[in-house]
């Protein structure tokens, strides 16, 4: 029985069989769908859980070197380039730990090591300056309305190709345009809870202590080290975790909202790894508790019954 949404047997044990919208053009009867949810089921629970300390010494051993770069940067100790590339892997990668915590996969509510799940959340999204209280309930927000037009925080990055999609990963975060962090406070606003307020007050304070530390830092001359740490790398990952998470894998969006259409197979050209993880992406919409590594290796063992579901396996 499941406590809350985020749980690891979110979309497991809650949703009944004879509930689930058919596939388009599905022609399985509700005994063999149901049949199948079952075997679904059963060979999920393999791949759920699993270590996940690796997440935690990545998110907290990157953070420290990352916030080591400014004070080396200072004292000119720094190899800037070297600190540049690294810097744009820590905010690229962070969004990859913070999203199992915001899943609660590291640690469950109310279990001893709950603190290190929400550190691990914390710490990881800081140099892309998104804080994880928003993050959370805006990324939970799109499991429960995935692709819906209206009520998916992340429908405003549909785009009509790979190019498109990269230039509105930077159009919507421009002033003015709904998307991206400004179509989620518009979000948040609307949603008048605690846990949304909260969410804007953090995100004030982060963004806050962003621009002060650019403006202290270029004060004092150290403009270039600010950019290349934090300023460039932020953008550049907030463009990249926009185009993986949230493009690629979810296009084409319009009618797609069949928890077995609701994401795409896809082969990326930078392989698995460097997709995030992204082109086995239906399996965590399905599954949220099974770890961001583990998504390959259960999508190839539930294959032969997404096949039977409709799903078009032929990328991978």
């Amino acid at each position: 029985m499941v406590k809350d949404k985020d749980s690891a047997f979110f979309n497991v044990e809650t949703d009944a069989d004879h509930a689930l919208p058919l596939h388009s053009g599905d022609s399985l009867d509700r005994h063999t769908r149901r049949n199948l949810r079952k075997e679904e089921i059963e060979i999920a629970r393999q791949f759920h859980s699993g270590r996940m300390w690796p997440y935690v010494v990545a998110a907290w051993g990157c953070f420290a070197v990352w916030l080591s770069f400014f004070p080396l940067a200072i004292m000119g100790w720094l190899n800037l380039p070297l600190a540049f590339v690294l810097s744009c892997i820590f905010a690229t990668g962070g969004y990859v730990t913070s999203h199992e915590a915001m899943h609660s996969n590291i640690a469950r509510e109310g279990t001893k090591y709950r603190w290190v799940n929400e550190w691990v959340g914390k710490v990881s999204t800081i140099p892309i300056v998104f804080p994880f209280s928003m993050a959370r309930l805006m990324h939970l927000e799109h499991h429960y309305h995935c692709n819906d037009p209206v009520k998916d925080p992340d429908y405003t990055d549909e785009a009509s190709n790979m190019f498109a999609a990269w230039y509105k990963t930077w159009y919507n975060r421009q002033p003015g345009v709904d998307g991206s962090i400004h179509h989620y406070k518009r979000i948040l606003a609307g949603m008048g809870t605690p846990a949304a307020e909260k969410a804007l007050k953090d995100t004030m304070k982060l963004q806050l202590i962003f621009m002060t530390v650019l403006f202290a830092m270029a004060w004092s001359g150290y403009a270039i080290e600010a950019a290349l740490i934090w300023w460039l790398p932020r953008h550049i990952g907030l463009s990249y975790i926009r185009f993986y998470l949230s493009w690629a894998p979810h296009h084409p969006r319009e009618g797609k909202t069949n928890r077995y259409e609701t994401t795409r197979i896809f082969k990326s050209r930078l392989g698995h790894v460097m997709s995030m993880c992204m082109e086995t992406h239906l399996i965590h919409h399905l599954y949220p508790g099974i770890p961001n590594h583990r998504t390959k290796e259960a999508y190839f063992a539930l294959k032969p019954i997404l096949e039977k579901r409709g799903v078009d396996t032929s990328a991978l």
